[in-house]
């Protein structure tokens, strides 16, 4: 995997590797900050765990700049760095790792087995935290300036475009919300959406128009991210006229939506209308032995600190559950 702004994944530590066959009390995939936080407690409960983490490991913070809004960093930590002492942590406390994608989930009895690299892992519990990925336009000046202007959330990065001007792609909630966040914070906020009416709630759509430093650009859809070292602009299209035009601005703020992971547990797990990993009682899912944490299973907040807090929350219920059954 290979990380923008020069960030290096090596580890300066020894990592326990999981033994296929072997049955773990507790078996988690994904290793963001959900996926780490339960590791964390339940390695910490006494419980035998296995962390699976996927070829690019450590979730969207993997491609986050300064992570300013995590509780304990006042001065803010790189997202890389954080998930690496996450990691760090984990392993301190002995969990183990499997370094490759889960293929496929099976349940036999009260047994989770998890395939992969043709191998499989067993456990009594699981914890999916596979986390969702963020939509994109599919340009190529989007990778490139991604964290140098380009951002996919208003409330992480907002703060670095103070009394700039910025952008916002999108016509849903997701959009308008981040827009009237960012009206707070920046001169001018453009809403960039393809269509001439909004997918918004009617109460987001009143607020936006009464904010006065929004502006909404109807029709219009991205052609390409302006800028050399760090986003200058837009190139915008009109879907009416078909006439093309440049937008100064210092960022962009991409929301047009969130995809969960949930490919292993479709047909599994009972998944809401949008494939989200549907609840109950905060991280319960519609298998006993099987918890959900973090962006998975939460289409509202989708912030590494709720993430973590839904991991914690994941573990002691798989703790609360495995001491059910003693």
């Amino acid at each position: 995997m290979s990380l923008p702004f020069g960030v290096s994944l090596q580890v300066d530590y020894n990592k326990k590797i999981g033994k296929p066959g072997k049955l773990y009390d507790v078996v988690i995939i994904g290793s963001g900050p959900a996926g780490l936080t339960a590791a964390i407690y339940t390695v910490r409960f006494g419980l035998s765990t296995l962390v699976i983490t996927g070829f690019s490991w450590g979730g969207q913070l993997m491609t986050t700049t300064v992570v300013e809004n995590y509780p304990g960093f006042p001065e803010g930590i790189d997202g890389p760095e954080l998930m690496r002492r996450m990691l760090r942590q984990a392993t301190r406390f002995g969990v183990e790792f499997v370094d490759y994608d889960a293929e496929k989930i099976e349940v036999e009895g009260d047994i989770v087995k998890v395939l992969v690299a043709g191998d499989w892992y067993l456990g009594k519990t699981l914890i999916l935290a596979t986390g969702a990925k963020y939509r994109e336009l599919g340009l190529e000046s989007e990778k490139r300036l991604m964290g140098k202007g380009v951002s996919y959330c208003a409330v992480c990065d907002g703060y670095f475009f103070k009394d700039q001007v910025v952008a916002v792609v999108g016509g849903g909630d997701t959009a308008l919300t981040d827009a009237l966040y960012l009206s707070d914070i920046a001169k001018k906020i453009y809403i960039i959406h393809r269509r001439d009416k909004f997918r918004a709630s009617d109460a987001l759509v009143r607020e936006v128009s009464r904010r006065g430093n929004i502006e909404v650009l109807w029709n219009r859809v991205v052609k390409d991210i302006l800028g050399d070292r760090k986003v200058t602009g837009l190139k915008l299209e009109n879907r009416v006229t078909g006439e093309e035009e440049v937008l100064e601005v210092d960022g962009v703020f991409i929301a047009i939506g969130h995809d969960p992971n949930t490919s292993l547990v479709k047909g599994l797990l009972e998944l809401d209308e949008r494939g989200y990993v549907k609840t109950h009682d905060f991280v319960k899912t519609s298998l006993p032995m099987i918890f959900a944490a973090g962006d998975v299973m939460d289409p509202k907040y989708q912030q590494a600190v709720t993430a973590a807090g839904f991991g914690a929350m994941a573990a002691i219920e798989a703790k609360e559950y495995l001491d059910s059954k003693v």
